[in-house]
């Protein structure tokens, strides 16, 4: 392998947060899959312990708006094997609109700001402490020493009516990526961001088939929604694959939303 052809996942040291479901319980699952040692990072009332005994691996409950949390679970997933991945999966899409029906402002105001705390925020915490365990690991053979794979959402760029915390949020998160990227270059870590369009996740899985079903009819192609198994492949291929830093990419079939 030539230098910084891309960063070997087994063996390496992986937090996941919102692991437990949907996005992050598909990639925690890939990951370990491929040898990685993988602590899940989920709230009290996921089944993050379950998840984690099945794939081998970690659960260590974690809200990523609490900053003590978060820096101890980064610490403790450090211990066990040298942390060289994290992908954050973690997040919320509560809706909520600027006015109400009567034309003013809506009480949604405090929803915004939820959004933003664990989407966004939280999603800066972790990549802070992750970044901050990376840099004091030895590099690999191969000059690396980790990747952060973080989720916007096709929203960051076709937010929907009823949307502006979500895209907010998720457009933070692709915006933040490249400055991380340049900063994080000297510490030889790599970061990506990848933009799910309308994925198999629980929270679609909670609506009606034929909901579901017309949802998919406006992917492009393939018509159908996104699946879980097809995120975790991308995070692999971004880890694999020593070039992409400071890209978002678009998983979404094509789709461009839209506006309700």
């Amino acid at each position: 392998m030539h230098k910084n052809e891309g960063m070997e996942i087994s063996g390496a040291g992986a937090v996941v947060t919102g692991g437990a479901s949907g996005l992050g319980w598909e990639t925690s699952r890939v990951l370990a899959r491929a040898g990685a040692r993988v602590t899940i990072l989920d709230l009290a009332g996921s089944n993050g312990a379950a998840r984690a005994e099945v794939i081998g691996g970690s659960f260590i409950e974690t809200d990523v708006t609490d900053e003590h949390q978060v820096a101890a679970a980064v610490a403790r997933a450090a211990e066990d094997a040298p942390l060289r991945i994290a992908v954050n999966c973690a997040g919320v899409a509560t809706p909520a609109k600027l006015l109400d029906r009567d034309g003013d402002p809506a009480a949604g105001i405090e929803t915004f700001e939820r959004v933003l705390r664990i989407n966004l925020l939280g999603t800066y915490r972790v990549t802070a402490h992750a970044a901050a365990a990376m840099a004091r690991t030895e590099p690999t053979q191969d000059g690396d020493r980790g990747v952060i794979i973080n989720t916007a959402s096709v929203a960051a760029f076709d937010g929907q009516v009823g949307q502006p915390g979500y895209a907010a949020s998720k457009g933070g998160v692709h915006a933040m990526t490249l400055p991380l990227a340049r900063e994080l270059a000297r510490h030889a870590i790599r970061i990506c961001t990848i933009a799910p369009g309308i994925m198999e996740t629980p929270m679609l899985a909670g609506l009606p088939e034929a909901a579901q079903e017309s949802l998919g009819q406006q992917v492009p192609y393939p018509t159908r929604l996104g699946r879980p198994g097809e995120f975790a492949a991308l995070v692999t291929s971004i880890i694999e694959n020593g070039y992409l830093n400071g890209e978002t990419i678009r998983l979404d079939g094509a789709i461009r939303m839209a506006p309700r």
